[in-house]
């Protein structure tokens, strides 16, 4: 590939070169069968529902970032990739695509010809996914590239539900679920969602049988009335002891219910009685399950009426909701409605309120199973980074409740269940069943059903490496090192994986999660279609190259914390990538004809600058690697930043020029080998965060080496710890800062030459000077520095104090004292101005009274801010009086 460096930094002439050499070459792939100890990361799979947005690439670029590091540090480094088939999401995603071009629904097209144009769309996403992830630079294994529903995947489901049913921990029953009116399907516990919303607490009166009393029960939901089947009230309640065991009259249906007695009931909710439909609430299902209670399910699949509900069937369930309210109203059976906020579940893909029914499904017995994860977890054998997020594992796990995990869906992995029409008998079988085991009829059908999306993702650490089959992958790879992710899918999908990993595999399947954020908009909001406020990385990257986007992605953030997104940012790291790009072109001007540099032989030759950069730089490796082996990647980047962009390029580049110009052949030869070692040390640290640049710029700076990505990771070495050197050039940095921050207040150019006298307060700060005079001279425009006692300090000029020494400016060289005065006189009217404004706005009780306390505080503010300004001013001017 093409090693020259145009003039300037442009990302677009060379990233999709670099990608294309690293894939062609094979530095993604890790060695299975050498001794290199083995890292890995799997994927967290993205949704085949669309394009990669800005969340994904900052969760890719965390990946990458880890598994750049580590291949680098010499380990078989994998990277797993991969795409999750989204049952619920993509389905709907074809069902619209069918309906807009061909006008059919799926079941016009029939099961096998929608799971056809359901693959064909899973093919173009995967490529686009994958075609996204290269232009972010995802150094992943694309050769290993895996797929939830490809056949390996497909396998280890199958596997996993025979596995978990032979054991007993999966089973098929009636139990209340959360059902999707639009989506059509059952949904767990993990993918409802739930609000907080306005709404109605409805006291209802029920005629108790034999009398002309009520018995008042309150309900949110009046329309499921319709399927009671019990009245309940706490057995400790004295307002209803002897109402316990008699019965009242359903109203509307004319039903006779019982009155029944159970702890469940909370005495201070509502009326202390309340309403039982086991067919439509959890907990009613449980009570029931106890007082042998009818289940009567009043609702079909699409929230409609069912013949159950009488003449109320087929309304909608909000509609039904209304009529049932004018009917009892009419009737004077409602004896009060409450404004009340309550919890509302939502299905987390469609935003359609769920509807809790009893139906025939397949669950997972979760209580076995939860135990041992949560063990790993405590044991710190798993640990969350950071820790504060196993608090949600914990509270989710502790109290978990069995996995309802069949889906009413054509797309996903089809339940391997299978039914004897004739002797009702249920086969659970690893291979397709064409006679029944216990009859042997030939009617044998296969469950319509599909298994829930997390299911098979819950296999995701080892059914990527070839489970159930003992391949080299497994045997390498697994247990996987890092699993990064976000916090929202904890449950959904953290959790799952580990009690699966646990159970097929004898082991936690990872020893980390790392946890990041979100990245919102630059207000703080959580970025969606419906806000028009989402940032296509892709177009970023266009415009600003990977490289930038990465780094404006991990800078400054820790772990767990939610990010906002900034696009000057992105325009500032795109500034930093050209300076080091310039950096660069600067080294190799004049490196290009002196030939192999050596650092290591060079050691004898180097001057104070020299140990110094060395040393800070090998301060700076050590730093990072604490930084990296504590997940804290956005503190790394920001000091490689620093370090590469201040220490490195504006003053050691600006210490050594004058030697780059001498004639002394060992000096000028030490420098240029520090030069290059800096630069090449820093760009390795670097490439973990922008691997297109440094891989760029490291094949143009040195010829040993065929990529930046396999090369030796830097380590801190003792024997480039320069202390003392550290603390002189430290010193000539400070007084240096010190004239330029002189200048910038007196408003002078930097450029402007000046005389500098310094009053060292010790022997050894005095020699410091002595030795470095010619770097504070050129770095400060000093014509000359004059080492001086306090006696002999101009009386007209500026001082500021350093960590040993005092530096002053003779003012009369540096301004018109006549111009500064008259300069300084009206910034001291406007100031005299100022501050009369404000006090008179805080002597007006009109103001204090009405404004908000922030308008008031921020005036006071100003108030104390005009007066230091106005006292500095008066100072300087009777300074310049004298």
């Amino acid at each position: 590939m093409n090693r020259e460096l145009s003039k300037s930094y442009n990302p677009s002439e060379f990233e999709d070169e670099i990608y294309k050499n690293w894939e062609n070459k094979g530095y993604f792939k890790p060695e299975v069968n050498g001794d290199a100890k083995p890292y890995t990361i799997v994927m967290p799979p993205p949704n085949i529902t669309g394009q990669l947005h800005l969340g994904h690439a900052f969760d890719g670029t965390l990946q990458d970032i880890i598994i750049r590091w580590k291949r680098m540090q010499g380990y078989s480094a994998l990277w797993l990739p991969g795409t999750d088939h989204a049952s619920i999401a993509t389905e709907v995603k074809v069902v619209e695509k069918i309906k807009e071009e061909e006008n059919k629904t799926k079941e016009d097209l029939g099961r096998d010809v929608f799971l056809e144009r359901a693959w064909d769309w899973a093919i173009i996403y995967k490529k686009r996914i994958v075609d996204q992830f290269k232009k972010l630079g995802a150094s992943c294994d694309w050769d290993r590239e895996r797929f939830t529903m490809d056949e390996g995947c497909t396998k280890a489901v199958t596997e996993t539900f025979v596995r978990l049913y032979d054991k007993g921990l999966i089973y098929r029953g009636n139990r209340i679920i959360n059902w999707c009116p639009d989506c059509k399907t059952a949904l767990s516990d993990a993918e409802v969602e739930y609000e907080e919303k306005a709404g109605k607490l409805y006291h209802l009166k029920y005629p108790i049988e034999g009398t002309n009393e009520y018995l008042v029960v309150a309900t949110t939901r009046p329309e499921t009335m319709l399927g009671d089947s019990g009245v309940a009230v706490n057995p400790n309640d004295d307002r209803y002891k002897d109402l316990v065991g008699k019965f009242v009259i359903l109203p509307l249906v004319d039903r006779r219910i019982p009155i029944i007695a159970d702890d469940y009931v909370d005495m201070e909710f509502g009326t202390g009685a309340v309403k039982m439909t086991p067919a439509h609430d959890p907990n009613d299902f449980e009570v029931g399950l106890r007082h042998d209670l009818a289940q009567i399910k009043v609702l079909d699949d699409s929230g409609v009426m069912n013949e159950n509900a009488g003449k109320y069937k087929g309304l909608d369930r909000y509609e039904a909701r209304k009529i049932v309210m004018q009917d009892l109203e009419t009737a004077n059976l409602v004896e009060k409605i409450e404004e009340r906020p309550h919890n509302v579940g939502s299905c987390y893909r469609c935003d359609t309120v769920v509807e809790p029914l009893i139906s025939q499904q397949w669950f997972v017995n979760m209580k076995p199973l939860a135990e041992p994860a949560i063990d790993v977890v405590r044991e710190n054998k798993t640990r969350f980074i950071p820790d504060r997020f196993s608090k949600i594992y914990f509270n989710w796990m502790e109290n978990i409740k069995d996995w309802c995990i069949s889906r009413q869906l054509w797309w996903g992995h089809r339940i391997p269940a299978y039914y004897c029409q004739e002797c009702g008998e249920v086969i659970v079988s690893a291979t397709a069943v064409s006679n029944c085991s216990k009859c042997g009829s030939s009617s044998v059908v296969q469950d319509e059903d599909v298994l829930d999306t997390w299911f098979s993702s819950a296999l995701w650490p080892f059914s990527t490496l070839g489970w159930p089959d003992e391949t080299p992958d497994l045997k390498k790879f697994y247990p996987n090192d890092l699993l990064v992710t976000g916090f929202d899918i904890i449950f959904f999908w953290v959790a799952r994986m580990i009690f699966s990993g646990i159970e097929q595999m004898g082991e936690t399947p990872f020893s980390d999660v790392y946890i990041h954020g979100l990245i919102r908009d630059a207000q703080g909001r959580k970025m969606s279609k419906s806000l028009g406020n989402g940032v296509d990385p892709l177009e970023v990257i266009e415009e600003y190259g990977a490289d930038p986007l990465r780094f404006t992605i991990v800078t400054g953030n820790a772990a767990g914390n939610d990010i906002r997104w900034n696009e000057e940012k992105v325009l500032a790291n795109r500034n930093f990538a050209n300076k080091i790009w310039n950096a660069s072109k600067f080294v190799i001007m004049h490196t290009k004809d002196v030939g192999a540099l050596d650092l290591e032989a060079s050691m004898n030759d180097l001057l104070t600058m020299d140990k110094w950069i060395i040393s800070r730089l090998n301060q700076v490796t050590r730093e990072i690697n604490e930084n990296l082996e504590k997940y804290e990647l956005g503190i790394a980047a920001q000091k490689l930043y620093d370090f590469m962009w201040n220490e490195y390029c504006d003053w050691y580049i600006e210490l050594v020029k004058p030697r780059l110009y001498n004639e002394d052949s060992e000096s000028k030869k030490a420098a240029l080998s520090t030069l290059h070692y800096v630069l090449e040390t820093s760009l390795k640290l670097l490439h973990p965060f922008m691997p297109f640049i440094t891989e760029k710029l490291f094949l143009a700076i040195q010829e040993k080496e065929e990529t930046i990505m396999i090369s030796k990771w830097p380590e801190f070495d003792p024997i480039k710890d320069f202390k003392e050197e550290e603390s002189q050039i430290a010193f000539v940095m400070d007084i240096v800062r010190a004239v330029r921050n002189i200048k910038a207040e007196l408003n002078v150019a930097p450029s402007k030459k000046v005389k500098l006298y310094i009053r060292p307060f010790d022997e050894m700060k005095k020699a410091s000077i002595l030795d470095n005079d010619i770097y504070i001279k050129n770095l400060a425009n000093a014509v000359e520095i004059v080492i001086t006692e306090s006696k002999d300090i101009p009386d007209n000029a500026s001082a500021a104090m350093v960590d040993g020494a005092e530096i002053v400016v003779p003012l009369d060289e540096l301004i018109d004292k006549e111009k500064e005065i008259d300069r300084l006189e009206k910034e001291k009217e406007t100031l005299e101005k100022e501050i009369d404004r404000v006090v008179k706005k805080l002597s007006n009780q009109g103001f204090i009274s009405k404004a908000p306390q922030k308008v008031v505080d921020e005036e006071k503010a100003k108030e104390e801010k005009y007066r230091v300004m106005y006292e500095n001013v008066l100072k300087t001017l009777e300074s310049y009086k004298k």
